[in-house]
């Protein structure tokens, strides 16, 4: 029996490395999006190096009245603020190596935004720009797609039931609540990435 590895995350905005290496590892990346959206959290920011120090980049999201919607149900408030984030990081990366390369490329996922948008297809739209660009093949799916019940470690394991997982791929700080016992119980071996340090 061939075995099949997959990794199930909330999506984010612009994120780092380790993330696409596990995209990368496993053989399906599910996003976990009919979860509860939380303010000031990596699915809607996210952090860079200027000139002047750490600053950060924030999609506005409608939040107002909305305390408990999912990350499926989060929509952008504010689109221009694309044009604010490109601005700061061609003033921050303009000189850096490979930014010429680069730049169509990123400059179009900024450009290519709508009157309404939801938070999880611009995530995706930079997720899957970036994949490709790293030559990362992995199927990306959304949690929604499959259904699960709640909890933690439930629903975990029926995402990777129903998409025929052998293998779970997980992130080490998921150490502290998955109960590798369900897992196994399920017929579901839990493997743990290992987050490599890179230069930055």
């Amino acid at each position: 029996m061939s075995r099949k590895r997959v990794a199930i995350v909330q999506s984010s905005y612009i994120p780092w490395k380790g993330y696409f290496d596990l995209i990368r590892a496993a053989d399906e990346f599910i996003l976990l999006d009919d979860v509860q959206f939380t303010k000031r959290d990596w699915r809607s920011r996210n952090r860079i190096k200027t000139q002047h120090g750490p600053a950060w980049l924030t999609i506005p999201v409608r939040t107002k009245g909305l305390y408990t919607q999912l990350i499926q149900d989060a929509y952008v408030s504010d689109t221009r603020w694309g044009e604010a984030h490109w601005a700061t990081l061609r003033a921050s990366y303009g000189r850096a190596p490979f930014f010429r390369e680069y730049e169509e490329r990123i400059a179009a996922l900024y450009e290519a935004r709508g009157d309404e948008e939801r938070l999880s297809d611009v995530n995706l739209r930079f997720i899957s720009t970036i994949c490709a660009l790293l030559a990362i093949t992995t199927p990306i799916k959304w949690s929604t797609d499959y259904g699960a019940p709640a909890g933690k470690n439930e629903r975990l394991i029926e995402l990777c039931r129903k998409a025929g997982a052998t293998d779970y791929l997980s992130g080490p700080n998921a150490r502290g609540y998955l109960d590798d016992a369900q897992f196994a119980a399920a017929g579901i071996q839990v493997q743990f990435a290992d987050y490599s340090g890179y230069r930055e």
